[in-house]
């Protein structure tokens, strides 16, 4: 296995240098072998790698105090593990670097903090009627939003000049400081990642390239929405940056309650109630829809809570595909006090209606106890 180098050599720092010394050697270097200047010069890239592994040991605390106190050599560690992990970061070739060192080599593309970005989604809130929701309306909102400027075309330059490169980031949007093998990225101090910086700012928007007003637009509901449901409306959010597309327009629906029914997903639920009479002996009766009144049949011996529907009578269903029930939820009204015939007619009726329906609930309870008495009266 060849000998690691004298990394001090390599890069041409004296053994007492310090960090910020070893730094400065370290870019100079890089940017003066590294791949990218240097197409197809094999010699200059084993020199790039040099400097690489170089830097990676005296920019590491650790592995420098090893290095001086093993006398030049690597007493306190394997060089050949190392080397292997310098290998395998570069096993995707030299592409990589572009992002790691770009702080030391001008020009090249604009990086993604530099790139056309789009607009951000916005939200709004309509106020509907119970009727609106079900059948649909046109109602018309006012959104703060932020456009192009019409005076600079979003450039935010005085008409007649334009931005010009940002000489920190040298148009590339992004500042990376390298540290050995690793790098941290961030957007452009100078120019906060858009790669330009405007020195005669527009006077509309005052270098920002947008603008900021009230812009108002007339919402077509669909049939059928509910209290929360979104309708998007394409491309009406805020202005998109340096060239972007615009971002979206979501407008939550807020439905006020109806008097008489309650919304039950696509169907349409209320309490209807029915007299003992009727619950007994069956009866047709006349219930509210929306678009009038119907007659639904009672069936005798109809339990509390039994629920009657009128299948698409409800409201539009949103996806499409016809419309929901109405569920009439029927609800024995018992009279809170009798009339002299009234109580005849209960106590006629108890002698002939004779049994207790708690008698089977009341034996498998006692079965559950292992046939222990009840206690007495609550």
């Amino acid at each position: 296995m060849p000998a690691v180098k004298d990394p001090y050599k390599v890069l041409g720092v004296d053994r007492k240098a310090s960090q910020e010394e070893i730094k400065k050697a370290y870019r100079r270097l890089a940017r003066r072998y590294h791949p990218d200047r240097n197409p197809g010069d094999k010699e200059a890239e084993e020199r790039f790698k040099e400097v690489q592994e170089a830097y990676s040991i005296l920019s590491d605390p650790e592995k420098r105090r090893a290095y001086d106190e093993g006398g030049g050599m690597f007493g306190g560690f394997d060089p050949g593990a190392f080397r292997e992990g310098f290998a395998s970061t570069f096993r995707g070739g030299f592409g990589s670097f572009g992002d790691i060192l770009s702080d030391l080599f001008g020009g090249g593309a604009r990086t993604s903090s530099g790139r056309a970005r789009r607009g951000r989604d916005l939200e709004t809130e309509v106020r509907l009627s119970f009727e609106q929701s079900l059948e649909g309306a046109q109602v018309p909102i006012a959104v703060p939003v932020e456009e192009v400027c019409a005076t600079c075309g979003g450039t935010g330059a005085r008409p007649g000049t334009q931005p010009e490169i940002c000489p920190r980031c040298r148009g590339r949007g992004i500042e990376s400081e390298s540290q050995g093998l690793f790098a941290i990225s961030q957007p452009c101090r100078a120019c906060g990642g858009s790669g330009t910086r405007v020195t005669d700012p527009c006077p509309t928007c005052r270098g920002s390239g947008r603008v900021r007003r009230v812009r108002k637009l007339r919402v077509n509901i669909p049939p059928g929405v509910r209290d929360g449901s979104r309708v998007r409306l394409a491309g009406k959010g805020e202005a998109g940056q340096g060239g972007g597309p615009p971002g979206d327009l979501y407008v939550i629906t807020r439905v006020d309650p109806s008097p008489i029914f309650r919304r039950r997903g696509d169907d349409l639920e209320v309490d209807v109630p029915i007299t003992v009479v009727e619950a007994l002996r069956g009866a047709t009766i006349e219930v509210p829809t929306l678009n009038g009144t119907k007659r639904i049949r009672v069936a005798p011996g109809t339990r509390h809570g039994t629920v009657v529907r009128l299948r698409g009578e409800g409201p539009p269903r949103a996806s499409g595909g016809g419309r929901g029930d109405i569920r009439y939820r029927l609800v024995i009204d018992v009279p809170r006090e009798l009339t002299r015939d009234q109580q005849a007619a209960v106590d006629r009726l108890a002698e002939v209606l004779d049994g207790n329906p708690r008698a089977e609930l009341l034996a498998r309870a006692r079965s559950a106890s292992g046939g222990r008495p009840s206690g007495g009266s609550a």
